[in-house]
C-alpha cells in the first residue's frame, strides 16, 4: 500500500509540474535570425540539467548543478526568446522540479538528496 501512495504521489508531482510549466511557458522564434534565440534555449538547458543533476545526482554533480542553474537564470535574463508569462522564474524552477522529483518517485520510489 505505500509503494502505491509514493507512485500516485508522484504521479501528481509529474502531471502538476508539467501543466504549471507548460501553461506560464511561451517561446518565440525567428527563421530569418535562429541565432538570436541562442541564449533562451541555453537558459532551459541550463535549467533543466541543474535541476536533473540536483535531484537524480546530488553526490556526483552537486556544484555542477548550482552552476547550470546560476548560468541558466542569468541566461534567461539575457534572451529574448523564451517568455515566462505571469510567472516567476522561481515558479519555472519549482515546477520543473516537481516534474524531476515525481518522475523519480513514479519510476524508483524514492528520492535522495
Amino acid at each position: 500500500m505505500d509503494r502505491l501512495i509514493v507512485k500516485l504521489i508522484g504521479l501528481a508531482l509529474l502531471v502538476g509540474g508539467i501543466y504549471f510549466l507548460g501553461k506560464n511557458v511561451f517561446f518565440a522564434t525567428s527563421l530569418a535570425f535562429y541565432w538570436r534565440n541562442l541564449p533562451a534555449t541555453g537558459s532551459l538547458l541550463c535549467l533543466m540539467g541543474g535541476v536533473v543533476s540536483l535531484i537524480f545526482f546530488p553526490r556526483q554533480t552537486g556544484s555542477l548543478g548550482w552552476g547550470l542553474l546560476a548560468v541558466g537564470i542569468l541566461l534567461v535574463f539575457l534572451s529574448g526568446g523564451a517568455y515566462l508569462l505571469p510567472t516567476s522564474l522561481w515558479h519555472f524552477v519549482v515546477s520543473f522540479g516537481a516534474i524531476a522529483a515525481g518522475f523519480k518517485l513514479f519510476t524508483e520510489e524514492r528520492i535522495r538528496f
